[in-house]
C-alpha cells in the first residue's frame, strides 16, 4: 500500500511542477517577457556567428604557430608515408569540420526565432541517409586500405641486408641486442635471465651465435640510409617501443616476439645541426607499463657505418663478460688457478686464451 501512495505522490508532484511551468510562462508573457528573451535570442545568434569568425581564425593561428614545432619532419622512409596519411585524414577531416561548423553557426544565426516564422523539419529522407552513409564508409574504407598497406610494409620482411637489433623492454629500462660477424643473434631461454650471472637476456651460451653478440643498455646505435629490423621483446609486463622521430611504434608482449623495419634518413649529427645541440632521437615506452613508467627513456643514437663499425668494435660480447672473471690468487708455491668459467690466464700476460662455454 506504501509503494502506491508514493507512485500517487511522484505523480502528483509532477503535474504540480508542470502546473507551475505553464503558469510561470503565461505570466512571462503578460508582463512583456517574451519579447526580452526574442531579443536575448538575436544576441545569442549573433555571438555565436562572432565565435564562429573567431573560433576558426583561432584554428589557422594555433596552426602557423605549432606547426613543426611539436615534432621535427620525419627521419624515416616510412615515417614519411605515416606523415602523408595523416595530412590527407587531417585535410578530409578539416574539410568535413569546416562545412558543419559553417552550417552549425550560420543557421543558429539565419533561423532565430522570428515573428510569423516556424521550424521546419521531417523525420525522415532516403537520399540523405545514402549521402551520409556511403560517402564517409567510401572515404574510411580507402583510409584503412592505406592504413593496412604500410602497416604490411612495416611489419613484414625487412630487406635480407637489414641491420638487426634485438630490443628488450624491463621495469624500467630498454636492453639492446645486437649480432657480431656472423650477422645472427644466439638463442635465449627466460630461464636463463639472471643479472648476478651478467646474463641479463637470457642467452644460452652453449648456441656459438652468442659468442659474438653485444649487449648495451638505453643506447640503440643504428646505421643511416640502411634498414633496420627491430626485434622486440619484454621480460615482465608489457611495454611499446616509441619512436616519435621515426613515426615507429609496436607493442613489446612478454613472450611474443614483435617485429618492424625502417631506413632511417638523417644521422644524429645532421639533425643536431638542423634543430640544434639539445636533439636527440628518443626511444620512449608508450604503454603504460607501472609507476616508473615516466623513467623508460633511451636515446637512438644514427651514425654512419663507420662510426657504427667503430662503436661495435669497441664493445665487449656479452659471451666474454659473462664467462670471463679475474683470477683467484693461488696458493703460495703452487699453480696459478683458473678463473671461474674456466678461462685459463697466461702467467706472463694475464690475457685470456681461452673460454668455455657454460651450459
Amino acid at each position: 500500500m506504501s509503494t502506491i501512495w508514493i507512485l500517487v505522490a511522484f505523480i502528483l508532484g509532477f503535474i504540480i511542477v508542470f502546473q507551475i511551468a505553464k503558469a510561470s510562462e503565461y505570466v512571462a508573457i503578460l508582463r512583456g517577457e517574451d519579447k526580452t528573451r526574442k531579443e536575448s535570442n538575436r544576441i545569442n545568434a549573433f555571438l555565436l556567428l562572432v565565435f564562429l569568425v573567431v573560433g576558426l581564425f583561432g584554428v589557422f593561428y594555433c596552426n602557423e604557430q605549432l606547426k613543426g614545432k611539436i615534432l621535427p619532419e620525419s627521419a624515416s622512409d616510412h615515417g614519411d608515408k605515416i606523415d602523408t596519411m595523416i595530412w590527407i585524414t587531417l585535410g578530409i577531416t578539416f574539410f568535413v569540420f569546416l562545412i558543419t561548423q559553417i552550417l552549425l553557426f550560420w543557421f543558429a544565426y539565419k533561423y532565430q526565432e522570428k515573428e510569423g516564422q516556424k521550424a521546419y523539419y521531417f523525420p525522415h529522407n532516403n537520399k540523405l541517409e545514402v549521402i551520409w552513409t556511403v560517402i564517409p564508409a567510401i572515404t574510411l574504407t580507402v583510409l584503412v586500405g592505406f592504413g593496412l598497406y604500410y602497416w604490411f610494409q612495416i611489419t613484414g620482411e625487412a630487406p635480407k641486408d637489414a641491420q638487426l637489433v634485438e630490443v628488450t623492454g624491463s621495469q624500467f629500462k630498454w636492453e639492446f641486442r645486437y649480432p657480431g660477424k656472423d650477422g645472427k643473434l644466439g638463442r635465449k631461454y627466460f630461464k636463463e635471465i639472471s643479472e648476478t650471472k651478467q646474463n641479463p637476456l637470457g642467452q644460452i651460451w652453449s648456441d656459438p651465435d652468442n659468442h659474438d653478440d653485444v649487449v648495451g643498455s638505453q643506447e640503440m646505435h643504428i646505421v643511416v640510409g640502411k634498414p633496420v629490423k627491430l626485434i622486440i621483446n619484454a621480460k615482465d609486463v608489457i611495454h611499446d617501443v616509441g619512436l616519435p622521430h621515426f613515426r615507429m611504434k609496436m607493442d613489446a608482449v612478454p613472450g611474443m616476439p614483435t617485429t618492424m623495419w625502417f631506413t632511417p634518413k638523417f644521422t644524429t649529427r645532421q639533425m643536431k645541426e638542423k634543430y640544434g645541440e639539445d636533439f636527440n632521437y628518443e626511444i620512449s615506452c608508450d604503454q603504460l607499463c607501472g609507476k616508473g613508467h615516466y623513467s623508460m627513456r633511451g636515446v637512438v643514437i644514427v651514425e654512419s657505418p663507420a662510426e657504427f663499425k667503430i662503436w661495435l668494435a669497441k664493445q665487449t660480447p656479452q659471451y666474454v663478460t659473462a664467462n670471463s672473471a679475474p683470477a683467484p690468487e693461488s696458493p703460495a708455491g703452487g699453480t696459478p688457478a683458473k678463473p671461474a668459467g674456466g678461462a685459463a690466464k697466461d702467467s706472463t700476460t694475464g690475457s685470456s686464451n681461452a673460454i668455455k662455454t657454460r651450459n
